[in-house]
């Protein structure tokens, strides 16, 4: 059966899951891009990136997991790029370059209608303004059969946890302070919401959290 997962989503020791002020100089908001100097360094990651460079261990193992049995993605507007309200033209087309490491499918949530975007590589973004549900039902159908991950930014995550939507979240929990920004749990009961710890462990660099949804 197809699953909703979030993967290697990095969290601060306060609870944030990105800093404040985003904007073209800082896509995770200022101080956020320490949260995933841990998937950045993996050698998953750089794979992504056309590298064969990168660490490998347990690290490398979780990065790995991500991309694991994954059809399509959802993510939030915030995570596709720094623009707000109405598309000003077509030319912002994320961050990521000509050849974004998703290679499938990726549904943005956005409240402004866009056309979709073919870019190399096999990764589409279309846009959809009718709400996280038919985001995931659009996802579910592209996935054939395969898992949907769940990418930011943290107000994405937040409406799909208190749906109960989400069925496993793996956070990489950064041993920073961001001191400000976007606290992931802010508002949320997760035990309320049928949320467990059912996986942990951790490196030098990070400790892994794996939280499954038991009811």
């Amino acid at each position: 059966m197809t699953k909703l997962r979030v993967f290697s989503f990095g969290v601060s020791l306060d609870g944030y899951g990105a800093g404040p002020n985003q904007n073209i100089d800082h896509p995770l908001g200022v101080g956020g891009t320490a949260l995933l100097e841990l998937l950045f360094a993996t050698r998953t990651f750089q794979k992504t990136l056309g590298s064969e460079e990168g660490a490998t261990g347990m690290d490398d193992d979780f990065a790995a997991r991500g991309f694991s049995n994954v059809g399509a993605w959802i993510i939030g507007r915030n995570m596709f790029g720094p623009i707000r309200g109405e598309w000003p033209d077509d030319n912002w087309k994320g961050w990521w370059g000509d050849n974004p490491p998703f290679h499938v499918p990726v549904f943005v949530l956005s409240h402004h209608t866009r056309e979709s975007i073919t870019m190399a590589g096999g990764t589409t973004f279309h846009f959809v303004t009718e709400g996280i549900q038919t985001a995931l039902k659009r996802a579910k159908e592209s996935a054939k059969g395969q898992d949907v991950r769940l990418g930011g930014g943290v107000a994405t995550i937040q409406q799909y946890l208190r749906a109960r939507l989400i069925d496993e979240m793996h956070l990489a929990i950064a041993p920073v302070l961001l001191g400000s920004g976007e606290q992931l749990f802010a508002g949320l009961d997760a035990v309320a919401l049928g949320y467990r710890c059912s996986e942990h462990a951790s490196t030098a660099n990070v400790t892994h959290v794996v939280l499954t949804r038991t009811i």
